[in-house]
């Protein structure tokens, strides 16, 4: 494997392709030589950021577009997971731990506080109207990573 690699995936916004995103990522990622806790921890935020994406991003609606795009580079995973959806109004309220803005489909609320828990880093930009992206890297701490 090279020290650069990536891949971009790019899918409409129906709840049925999150697991699509989530096994897709996983298996690229792979090529690192995760340990099963971290593969599980990429798997959790990626399925996290996709249902945001669809439920928040586009509110349900069947015709929206979420892309992500992974790369790979010596022993770091940088995930960005981007929507063109109705963005966040009030990001630092957004990310407060049980904060939903949809309390009636009996959400948890703790997304982006298990996407900063799970990863090294996340950088969440959003623009009301114009959509989200969300950026997070995780340093694999493999028995490879660990030999480059």
């Amino acid at each position: 494997m090279s020290d650069k690699n990536f891949m971009t995936l790019q899918f409409v916004s129906l709840s049925e392709n999150e697991a699509f995103a989530r096994v897709t990522v996983a298996a690229f990622v792979t090529q690192l030589d995760p340990n099963l806790n971290e593969l599980t921890d990429i798997k959790t935020v990626v399925s996290e950021a996709v249902t945001n994406a669809i439920i928040h991003g586009y509110n349900n609606r069947r015709d929206g577009m979420i892309t992500i795009t992974t790369h790979l580079e010596n022993d770091c995973v940088r995930l960005t997971v981007e929507d063109s959806g109705a963005g966040i109004e009030d990001l630092e309220q957004a990310k407060q731990p049980l904060y939903t803005s949809k309390p009636e489909l009996e959400r948890s609320g703790m997304g982006f506080t298990i996407m900063e828990n799970f990863m090294d880093e996340v950088e969440i930009v959003s623009a009301v109207g114009i959509g989200t992206r969300i950026t997070m890297m995780k340093r694999i701490e493999s028995k490879k990573a660990l030999t480059n």
